[in-house]
């Protein structure tokens, strides 16, 4: 019945394709909790000031779009919390959305976030290992932009896939500053003339991370501002579903070629290291109803110390009684343990971690899925 209301729904949308228009009225006309991930990255109203120009006098080529224009900070909030209420309706219950901004804008946009009931999940600082030099002298380099990443409500039950970030970062769990470069060489996107596509393309390296992290192949990825595309072509080669509105012809003609070259990865090769919470609940009771472990049977924990399997599945040691969790922590004076990894039982002389038996029940649930 899911897998039917999933097509349902996904008939309804318009996948993979990008829609010319209003960012605002489109989402306004797509149905309602239908997303499962926004990645947002609006314009940084930057309020530049007259032309910049490098030591050589060489102009720089900054953000002076028309898009990017505001008359005030006022209309600036006022789209800001239009565009995000259009946002968090087509967002599923356990939908999130990513924003990124600069010091100009991206405060602003967390406050109105907040107005709006999203719960902020973290900020993350994508810092830049090659950014553009301060050419005045007259403030620090900018070498980094803010990334806020928010969930629909406050106890949203949203994708966070945290082993697959950590293998993602050698074995390390991922940490909310991020070193990457700016788009740059082959990837930065050219015109006809030779110029810059988008001022403001984001490398691919960065998306890659934020799809791995919180969306699961399969999942509809919306980009309300889509530009030349790198939402879409790092969704389309993940195996992800992408909606992209676009308002400038310029930005969907390149984003439509390069999108044309995209190729999806091998379903074998979109597997990513599963989170442990997504694994099936195994009470430790069903290890003693199973006949994994009997009744009576002594468990014992880093130090020795030991404690005795009950038919109901709790244990008891010489000063205390619980769930294999409360038992342990009691026994380490601390307030929660992992039972699953602090005990161990012996067969034929070997102390082994509960956890394997564990796994053995999981692995025959999924055999029989």
């Amino acid at each position: 019945m899911a897998t039917k209301t999933r097509a349902t729904e996904a008939q309804a949308l318009p996948l993979n394709q990008i829609i010319a228009g209003d960012c605002i009225e489109v989402m306004n006309g797509l149905p309602e909790g239908s997303v499962d991930l926004i990645f947002a990255d609006p314009p940084y109203n930057l309020q530049l000031k007259g032309a910049l120009h490098r030591p050589d006098n060489s102009a720089v080529d900054a953000v002076t779009d028309d898009w990017d224009q505001f008359s005030s900070f006022a209309a600036y909030d006022r789209f800001t919390r239009d565009w995000l209420a259009a946002a968090r309706r087509i967002l599923k219950p356990g939908g999130a959305i990513w924003v990124i901004g600069s010091y100009h804008n991206i405060f602003r946009v967390g406050a109105e976030l907040q107005n709006q009931g999203f719960w902020i999940l973290n900020d993350v600082v994508w810092r830049k290992s090659n950014p553009m030099p301060n050419f005045r002298g007259k403030r620090l380099t900018n070498a980094h932009e803010t990334m806020i990443w928010a969930s629909r409500g406050e106890g949203s039950k949203y994708t966070f896939n945290y082993e697959a970030l950590k293998a993602l970062n050698e074995g390390i769990q991922m940490r909310s500053d991020w070193v990457l470069p700016i788009c740059t060489g082959h990837e930065r996107l050219k015109d006809e003339n030779g110029d810059k596509a988008h001022p403001t393309q984001k490398p691919e390296s960065l998306l890659h991370r934020v799809m791995i992290g919180t969306t699961n192949p399969g999942d509809v990825v919306l980009d309300p501002f889509f530009g030349t595309g790198t939402t879409g072509a790092v969704a389309k080669m993940l195996g992800r579903d992408f909606i992209g509105i676009e308002r400038e012809a310029a930005y969907r003609k390149a984003a439509t070629a390069r999108l044309a070259k995209v190729r999806k990865l091998d379903n074998s090769a979109l597997e990513t290291t599963s989170s442990k919470r997504a694994e099936p609940r195994v009470p430790f009771g069903q290890l003693v109803e199973r006949g994994l472990l009997r009744p009576g049977e002594v468990l014992v924990n880093p130090r020795g110390q030991a404690a005795k399997v009950r038919a109901d599945g709790s244990l008891v040691s010489a000063e205390h009684r619980g769930s294999i969790h409360q038992v342990g922590a009691a026994l380490e004076g601390a307030p929660s343990c992992n039972g699953w990894t602090y005990w161990q039982f012996k067969r034929e002389g070997q102390t082994i971690p509960i956890d394997i038996l564990r796994q053995k029940i999981r692995a025959e649930m999924r055999d029989n899925a």
